[in-house]
């Protein structure tokens, strides 16, 4: 009878030994390779024993004398060994100290993460408990899409800040830096466009920022109204030049998500300058030679890579990631080598002027030395005109400026110097804006229109 039996289902037991054999594999522990730290020299660790598993990038979890685990990320190799650098303090870690392989930086986004502060390697920086993940994770660190096979820039993105709006205009998808030295309003002008930019995400990132700063920055600045729509990415000044590198990256990983999604996501970087610093200290601990104002070459090979994530999405998915991203210029030189370097990758700059902030006007955007490169895409042949002859009264009011002060020039000498002397504080007045007013671009030129045709009929 048992014999039938076999016979009716002979391919049971083999099913049942099958399954039994895979839930047995389940429940081993992963495998983990280990290796011993070798040497610590300044910000680097060298590690030994684990060298033919690792690639640049790779993660490493090092055991401390305390017990703490103290998270490392290759940077290069050297003489058999790999050089490392840690996620957070060095303090405790010496020779002969474990380390194992941890995998690569992968980041969980979902919507749930809107409204909330994180810290570059995921973790929750508000308070509000812990984030919940997404289905897929998604790799810190990717590629920038294919060049042939993104979208076109998408039309024009209202900014909510008449001085952008009129004179650099921007498009969906458009990466623009923002130049400007410190203490002349550029964390305001960021949150005013986290609050009012028509999009459906704002990521910011916020690299290097003062520790002091960054509730202010949330809580006053951003407010409740844009923190609701925003995920921003915090890592201080005090934070190991591998965290602040990752800020950065990690912020475009989470753009990439909700731009994967097909929504328009803008995207805050404050700022690209700090980021350039953090990537110089972990070249130069790696061995590189410095090079251009003592940045290794790798800076400025990184530093593209880095911008050119952000834009269009790919053909026919929909989103897009605009960009903003701050450059913090030296002694107001706009030559430096990062400043030289972004201005060649980004599509417009906006300055930022200390003249122009001492002087009471908000934003303080000189108008004349930014520029769109995108801007006559959206702009019709009106508005076009309008540009033009405010720049030419404004250009003319600043040549002359001096001489009327010093009563150097007669009215009626030359109409046209009579009409910028007549015109441009009333264009520098529209420009002037508060950071809880928004208006649309519609409107910013209708007024600029109003400036001019009243000019016309006196």
């Amino acid at each position: 009878m048992s014999h039938a039996i076999a016979e009716e289902d002979p391919v049971l037991p083999l099913t049942e030994r099958l399954g039994a054999a895979s839930a047995a594999l389940r429940a081993l522990p992963p495998l983990q390779l280990s290796g011993r730290i070798g040497a610590v020299t300044g910000l680097a660790v060298e590690v030994e024993g684990v060298t033919g598993f690792l690639s640049v990038g790779d993660r490493l979890v090092a055991t401390a004398r305390d017990g703490r685990e103290v998270a490392l990320e290759v940077i290069g190799f050297r003489s058999g060994r790999a050089q490392a650098m840690a996620l957070g303090d060095l303090a405790g870690l010496g020779p002969g100290m474990p380390a194992r392989i941890g995998g690569e930086a992968t980041f969980s986004v979902s919507h749930a993460w809107l409204g909330r502060v994180i810290d570059p390697l995921g973790n929750p920086l508000d308070g509000k408990g812990p984030l919940v993940p997404g289905r897929v994770p998604r790799p810190v660190r990717t590629a920038p899409p294919p060049a042939t096979a993104r979208s076109r820039l998408g039309p024009r993105l209202p900014m909510g800040v008449r001085a952008l709006d009129l004179f650099a205009g921007c498009r969906q998808g458009q990466r623009l830096g923002l130049f400007a030295g410190s203490g002349v309003g550029k964390s305001t002008l960021m949150a005013m466009l986290a609050r009012q930019a028509e999009c459906d995400v704002a990521v910011i990132a916020l690299v290097g920022e003062r520790g002091r700063e960054v509730r202010e920055f949330i809580e006053d600045d951003l407010g409740e109204a844009g923190l609701a729509r925003s995920v921003v990415v915090v890592a201080t000044s005090d934070a190991a030049p591998l965290l602040r590198r990752e800020a950065a990256h990690a912020a475009l990983a989470v753009a990439e998500h909700f731009r994967d999604e097909g929504l328009n996501v803008l995207l805050m970087m404050d700022s690209v300058t700090r980021f350039c610093l953090a990537a110089r200290e972990i070249g130069l601990s790696a061995g590189e030679p410095p090079a251009t104002r003592g940045y290794p070459p790798s800076v400025f090979a990184e530093l593209p890579r880095l911008l050119e994530r952000a834009g269009p999405g790919l053909e026919g998915k929909g989103g897009s990631i605009t960009a903003l991203f701050t450059v913090l210029v030296e002694g107001e030189d706009h030559d430096e080598p990062v400043a030289d370097a972004a201005r060649g990758i980004l599509d417009g700059h906006v300055v930022l002027e200390r003249r122009i902030a001492e002087s009471g006007r908000f934003p303080a955007v000189n108008v004349l030395r930014s520029l769109s490169r995108a801007a006559p895409g959206i702009l019709s042949a009106e508005e076009k005109a309008l540009l033009s002859r405010a720049r030419r009264l404004l250009s003319l009011h600043a040549d002359m400026a001096d001489m009327v002060r010093l009563g150097a020039y007669r009215p009626g000498t030359d109409p046209e110097v009579d009409e910028a002397v007549r015109l441009a504080p009333r264009i520098e007045a529209l420009l002037a804006q508060d950071k809880d007013e928004a208006e649309s671009p519609e409107a910013a030129f209708g007024a600029l229109a109003g400036i001019l045709a009243g000019a016309d009929a006196a």
